[in-house]
């Protein structure tokens, strides 16, 4: 979807601080996520009922 992609910049960018993604969309999404290449710098945080929220981190994950 190009909804993600969108949101990922604006993330990466600081225009936006998290992104919520539904379960439902979790796999499509982490498809896009990991083709992109600042991927270590997103951290993702399940919720409680599936839904996974997506920051963005000045330092990459080990």
């Amino acid at each position: 979807m190009e909804k993600y992609k969108n949101m990922i910049e604006q993330l990466k960018k600081g225009e936006i601080n998290s992104i919520e993604v539904p379960k439902e969309e979790f796999l499509y999404f982490r498809e896009i996520l990991v083709k992109d290449e600042m991927f270590k710098h997103f951290q993702g945080e399940g919720k409680q009922g599936g839904n996974v929220v997506y920051t963005f981190l000045e330092t990459p994950r080990a």
